[in-house]
């Protein structure tokens, strides 16, 4: 077995050629060992290239060739050739059937790709490139073939064995042994492959579709967690009913089978009717499940479900269209949950992970267009850019051309393309064509990395009554692209008068209730909107209409006035968003001033006041920007003097109005219900416990008591782990108990221990590097299990105080890590990684620290090439 060079091929996109094969069928027969799989494929190959070719070459990782036959007949060493990552036909006919046999070993793959045995079950991930692991075959999107599989494994310990489609026949064999034979009549490329094997438990329900077929749904988990699968199950059941209604499509196999593991490398993935599960996007009650929870199963199990289509009927032509699937699917996953919730709070959602994860992502080294230009490895390029990004690209058309026209176009893209690997130009095609709308434009949003910034400005003439508004649009400049073209940007606005309604728009572009889509497709373009009697305060960019950083000439008091009477959920959330970062920021640069001055105090008094709004989007207004988001609105992010002015605000927040928010927390306790409105109820009345905790004085001690007495007493996980949260990191207090007892509790629960090491990782606490060190040898951390690994490494680098510790020590731990984690699995490696790379985003010390870091792993022997790949992209050679 050989060791990918870091120093791999680079793929670019203008390279792509069609295969000169195809495999329209593939049988596999997989006699399953932990530690020594054999796997015998065979493959029926046709030519569609036009002339014979010299050479055939066949993706293959790590695995061991027993025999190689063609048509039955064994191949003579001139008629192949092996290679470091394949296997190379020589001469090959225009049809034949190749036959393989194989042997891996599963228990060894740490890497968690292709086929692996982890935690007593057979599993797959195929996704991007894993097959190429489990035989040799032309491994990529664009060579679609109906699998037939066979599955062999002992019964004692794998009772169940699954794979995509329909269970056509199974048996037993000698010594204990059993089988099962699987068909998929609908073809797929490899990486929608997926087996099961393991001891599981099923949880069973039935959906008859629209047209009144009946689709068996099974959940596959430990037996322990059978009572767990509540809302797994019914999340599935109202996104199928959510996609027939909204898009026309209705699932197409008799059964939808979903497995839940606690080791795998991502949130889920969509193989054709048996998707795989990270175990926190399938269980959930309760005792062990916050509210965040719940909703993230929502959101992921519609997503997967929402790829029968956008990704598996309809897939890839090649690995650079993957926004195509994702940033499409994204998009879906984002409406469906907005319909089945407050629209405005999952908006306020939305947009707050695209600026947490992509806005950093797209103004540093790892900045990359939508769909790339060129890859070493596939699998760092599962982003924010490509699934975030991507769906806000999806939306400012669904926005241009609104929702019947977008249906329209969607239902094109459906008649032309099931059962093809396609394009983003295929997609863009279909759009065009069933709207007759020109959308060439959107090809720069595909192509051009970065973020634009939107500047407004606008006058109001009092003699001829009308407004003028100005837009002006600037991308920056990105790794590999120095010059930007403008790109269309649709801006949902509308007009307030002074009394908070909107203003019927007339003049430049009218529209319906006072609201509007300005599309910006120039530098700089003007609207003049009249008959206006009074002056008026634009809301631009309603709904956040496209992904962009909007630079508004608007005063603190403009500003403030949309934080209390702007109508669109969104707008009024990000203006006081707006009023909080500008005090914060004002309180970085001088720590004599308040961080509340007083249109802060008069917009969170009024939210505060009015108790007929929607709980879970009061609590979106009075939650603050966190530190890394007031950080990237800094040339050079102030580490420690963010952490202090928000803190400050918070106490001021908290001791100002400690008797609203005592009233809150009071008001608001209710036993446990699972609603829309108590979910928002509890974030509010934990929000309240928040500030009330983080105020000085007397209160602060008796805060603490109140959220000793809601752990113990809570009959949910939310409040029970926000009172947990509160009292481990509050910098006063000793929480020693808590955390034993909370363990000794939960210990059984792996979610939920997930969350009990993630918060010690968290704590802004200068002891806590010491106490991570700790955590990485206690004996329920796992270095193969990665959400295990996540909860520690990912919490410590969401720590900025910690992390980003002046002496550099935050650093060189994190890398030692990471180096040691890249000999286990490199694809997580990859990820957590990619903190180091925002270096250039700090002081000349931290920046030295980070290189000096980034550096360390560069030197590793056998560096992976998925860790290689950021390091280089991270650390240019001119560094």
């Amino acid at each position: 077995m050989s060791t990918p060079s870091p120093q791999a091929m680079v793929i670019q996109r203008g390279d792509y050629r069609a295969p000169s094969y195809q495999i329209p069928e593939i049988i596999l027969d997989l006699r399953l060992d932990p530690e020594n799989t054999e796997v015998l494929a065979h493959l029926h190959f046709r030519r569609v290239a036009a002339s014979p070719v010299a050479e055939l070459p066949l993706n293959g990782e790590a695995l061991e060739l027993l025999s190689l036959q063609r048509d039955d007949q064994v191949l003579a060493e001139h008629e192949y050739r092996l290679t470091e990552d394949g296997l190379v036909l020589l001469n090959p006919p225009e049809t034949f059937v190749l036959k393989t046999k194989v042997r891996l070993h599963p228990a060894a793959n740490t890497a968690l790709s292709g086929l692996y045995h982890a935690g007593g079950q057979f599993l797959t991930q195929c996704e991007a490139e894993g097959f190429r692991r489990i035989t040799y075959m032309l491994d990529r999107p664009d060579c679609l073939a109906r699998f037939t599989v066979t599955l062999h494994a002992p019964q004692k310990h794998c009772p169940v064995l699954l794979a995509n489609g329909n269970c056509m026949a199974m048996g037993r064999e000698a010594e204990g042994w059993h089988w099962a034979r699987w068909e998929d009549p609908f073809p797929k490329p490899t990486y929608l492959f997926a087996m099961v094997a393991g001891d599981l438990a099923v949880v069973r329900d039935r959906y008859r579709t629209a047209s009144g077929r009946d689709v068996a749904l099974e959940i596959y988990v430990a037996e322990r967690d059978t009572a767990a699968c509540v809302q797994a199950m019914d999340s599935l059941k109202r996104a199928m009913r959510w996609d027939e209604e909204v898009y026309g499509r209705e699932y197409d196999l008799d059964r939808y089978m979903i497995v839940a593991t606690d080791s795998f490398n991502m949130g889920a993935m969509e193989n054709k009717g048996l998707n795989i599960f990270n175990a926190k996007y399938v269980l959930a009650s309760p005792e062990t499940a916050t509210d965040s929870d719940y909703q993230g199963i929502e959101s992921v199990i519609a997503h997967e479900y929402f790829h029968n289509w956008t990704g598996n009927r309809v897939t890839l032509r090649d690995w650079f269209q993957l926004s195509l699937k994702e940033g499409l699917t994204v998009f879906r996953d984002q409406e469906f949950s907005a319909d089945q919730n407050s629209r405005g709070v999952q908006r306020i959602g939305d947009v707050r992970r695209l600026r947490a994860a992509q806005f950093p992502e797209d103004a540093g080294p790892l900045a990359h267009p939508v769909r790339p230009e060129a890859y070493s490895e596939i699998n760092n390029f599962y982003t924010a850019t490509v699934y975030e990004k991507g769906a806000e690209l999806i939306r400012m058309i669904h926005t241009l051309l609104g929702k019947t026209q977008f249906r329209q176009g969607m239902d094109l893209y459906f008649q032309r393309h099931d059962g093809h690997a396609v394009t983003i130009e295929d997609f863009l095609a279909a759009m065009e064509a069933a709207n007759q709308r020109d959308l060439s434009g959107f090809r720069r949003w595909y192509s051009q990395a970065g973020t634009p910034v939107l500047r407004a400005s606008g006058s109001y003439d009092p003699v001829q009554h009308s407004y003028t508004l100005t837009l002006h649009q600037e991308t920056p400049a990105t790794p590999g692209q120095s010059t930007k073209e403008p790109v269309p940007i649709p801006v949902r606005m509308a007009l307030l008068n002074t009394q908070g309604q909107r203003a019927p728009l007339s003049g430049a572009i009218e529209g319906p209730d006072g609201e509007a889509v300005l599309l910006l497709e120039q530098r700089e373009q003007s609207w003049t909107f009249v008959n206006l009697p009074d002056p008026v305060i634009p809301s631009l960019l309603r709904g956040f209409s496209a992904p962009v950083r909007l630079e508004s000439a608007w005063d603190d008091e403009a500003c403030g006035f949309l934080a209390c009477y702007d109508d669109d959920p969104f707008n009024r959330w990000e203006s006081i968003q707006n009023l909080a970062v500008k005090a914060l920021l004002a309180a970085v640069a001088d720590s004599s001033v308040t961080p509340l001055p007083a249109v802060l105090r008069d917009a969170t008094a009024s939210i505060l006041r009015d108790d007929a709004l929607d709980p879970a989007f009061r609590a979106e207004l009075l939650t603050l920007p966190s530190e890394d988001y007031i950080g990237e609105q800094m040339s050079v992010v102030a580490v420690e003097a963010i952490h202090r002015a928000r803190d400050t605000l918070r106490q001021d927040i908290g001791a100002r109005f400690a008797e609203k928010w005592m009233a809150l927390y009071h008001d608001l306790a209710a036993p446990y219900q699972r609603d829309g409105l108590a979910i928002g109820r509890r974030r509010l009345r934990n929000l309240a416990l928040s500030h009330l905790i983080a105020s000085d004085g007397d209160s602060r001690e008796a805060m603490a008591l109140h959220a000793r007495q809601q752990y113990a007493q809570a009959d949910n996980m939310t409040d029970r782990l926000a009172a947990f949260q509160l009292l481990v990191q509050h910098p006063h207090h000793d929480a020693k108990d808590i955390l034993l007892d909370f363990y000794r509790k939960w210990h059984g629960y792996p979610l939920v221990i997930d969350k009990w090491f993630s918060i010690q990782a968290a704590t802004p606490r200068p002891e806590t590097l010491h106490q991570v060190e700790h955590l990485l040898v206690h004996p329920a951390f796992d270095w193969r299990v990665p959400n295990r690994v996540r909860a520690v490494l990912g919490g410590f680098a969401a720590n900025p105080t910690v992390f980003h510790a002046a002496d550099g020590s935050g650093y060189a731990f994190y890398a030692e890590q990471i180096r040691r984690l890249d000999d286990i699995n490199p694809q997580t490696a990859a990820r957590l990684a990619t903190p180091l790379s925002r270096w250039r985003r700090y002081d000349a010390q931290r920046q030295q620290a980070m290189r000096a870091a980034l550096t360390m792993l560069a030197d590793k022997a056998k560096l992976s090439r998925d860790l290689a790949e950021v390091i280089q992209r991270s650390l240019p050679v001119k560094d």
